[in-house]
């Protein structure tokens, strides 16, 4: 933990400037942090205590597009693994780097919101939307309006390409309680 102002920053596994996830902490809810693990250099959990029942968020660093089938697969297994070892009672919230180019087709409701920037999934945008389907959850990073520089979570180097490859995903039933991503 190292203290960054007025929060807290967790860090866990990982090397330097590749991989690796972590938490900002506001100081006033340090005493509400239940559990903290770093399960691998792609997956972290933090559990909190909340009003009506904890509050699960896993933050993830999925494998970019050219990454081969295999880690992607063992990927999507570890994040269904570590959120499936909580109770069902849990909000479940998923955030972080999906690496996925997701696009607001209407079969892909209501999993996926108009929202999207993409028109066109890529091979990560599929698993995602695979995985938010079969989960029951909501891509809520691409059900909120906003203006498309608001949604760029990636620009290339040379400043030309824009990405939307971070999501924000909820169980269906908890989807109102985020206000915005």
């Amino acid at each position: 933990m190292v203290n960054a102002g007025n929060n807290n920053f967790f860090y866990g596994k990982g090397n330097e400037y590749q991989l690796g996830t972590g938490f900002f902490v506001h100081h006033r809810n340090v005493l509400a942090v239940k559990k903290l693990e770093f399960v691998s250099d792609r997956v972290s959990y933090l559990v909190l205590r909340g009003h009506w029942c904890n509050i699960l968020v896993l933050n993830v660093h999925a494998p970019s597009e050219e990454k081969s089938d295999d880690s992607k697969d063992c990927f999507y297994v570890e994040l269904e693994q570590v959120s499936y070892n909580f109770s069902k009672y849990h909000m479940k919230i998923l955030l972080g780097n999906f690496n996925a180019k997701v696009e607001g087709e209407n079969i892909f409701k209501p999993a996926i919101g108009y929202d999207s920037l993409h028109q066109d999934n890529d091979d990560n945008g599929v698993r995602i939307v695979n995985f938010a389907t079969s989960k029951n959850l909501a891509v809520t990073s691409t059900m909120l309006p906003h203006r498309n520089f608001h949604k760029y979570t990636w620009i290339s180097p040379d400043g030309k390409t824009h990405n939307q490859i971070d999501h924000v995903l909820i169980y269906r039933t908890w989807h109102s309680s985020i206000l915005d991503v």
